[in-house]
């Protein structure tokens, strides 16, 4: 019989923690390890910046995990979930936020049900552009959540388009207020993006939230970059907060290239009766053909 004291039945075994693991159980009862959990993440508070990205394939998340990246967010559609379960399965050990739609909940009832259909599938935590109400409901169900603060590009018409946020005295006194909101509503953490380097500093010292800096500095307790940034994705404009370590865009235009060069080498062996030769095709044994030919005749 299954026992929870003896580690049976599917219970990671105790040795987890000489692997540098936590043995957890998720909220929605699958068993599991994990580098951190809340409570690791937030002793982490002042000590150590922790380092942060956002993978958008499975094979990008099981590089972050095999790189040691600390913590992962990850975009989840309710509607089509199946690659944030794949990206779960892809990075097993690493603490993962699942960062759910912004208008995919229209009240605090359909926000404590998005965010279970996140932990259904795995995520360790949420984050999202939620209300403060929002948040309260969710943290209240049990259900970890990361808020977001500065710059919302989603909310960025409130705050006068994509730009920094936090220059004036005014907007400085807004985010602070608002990350205090989503502190005392429950969150355990704020991703806080684009606002002066030393603003976050001193907000930092003033929460007990962990703060994810996107375009934040070095300010935070985190440090935060997608995937797409950290490996140059994408071709330029790039966003002047990010950096690329790889040139992931030069070798897809260079593969793509190399893809078109070898359908175009196919049709020149064609067209020219290279392609098939001889050791591409199967000989007929002989008298068959002279065999079918007599079949055919008779």
């Amino acid at each position: 019989m299954a026992s929870h004291a003896t580690g049976d039945g599917g219970i990671p075994s105790r040795d987890a923690s000489k692997r540098g693991l936590t043995r957890i159980m998720s909220l929605s009862g699958a068993y599991g390890t994990r580098n951190f959990t809340v409570k690791g993440l937030r002793n982490q508070k002042g000590k150590q910046v922790l380092v942060e990205t956002l993978p958008f394939s499975p094979e990008e998340a099981s590089a972050a995990e095999e790189a040691g990246i600390d913590t992962l967010k990850v975009r989840f559609d309710p509607n089509e979930p199946n690659l944030a379960a794949e990206i779960r399965k892809s990075a097993s050990n690493t603490f993962m936020a699942f960062s759910v739609p912004l208008i995919a909940a229209a009240s605090a009832e359909e926000a404590v049900r998005l965010g279970y259909d996140a932990m259904a599938i795995g995520a360790d935590a949420i984050m999202c552009q939620w209300s403060p109400r929002f948040v309260e409901a969710a943290a209240e169900a049990g259900i970890p959540v990361q808020g977001h603060a500065g710059l919302v590009p989603r909310k960025s018409t409130w705050t006068g388009g994509l730009r920094a946020v936090g220059k004036s005295l005014d907007e400085a006194k807004w985010i602070y207020g608002r990350i205090k909101e989503l502190e005392n509503a429950g969150a355990y953490a704020v991703e806080v993006e684009v606002i002066p380097e030393e603003l976050l500093v001193e907000i930092s010292k003033r929460t007990t939230l962990m703060t994810s800096s996107i375009g934040a500095g070095s300010g935070g307790d985190i440090q935060f970059l997608f995937a797409d940034d950290i490996l140059g994705n994408n071709g330029p404009p790039y966003p002047r907060h990010s950096k690329q370590y790889r040139n992931f865009f030069k070798l897809k235009k260079e593969l793509q290239l190399e893809r078109v060069g070898g359908f175009k080498d196919f049709i020149e062996d064609v067209y020219n009766k290279r392609f098939p030769a001889r050791e591409h095709v199967i000989k007929a044994p002989d008298n068959l053909i002279e065999e079918f030919l007599t079949y055919l005749n008779d």
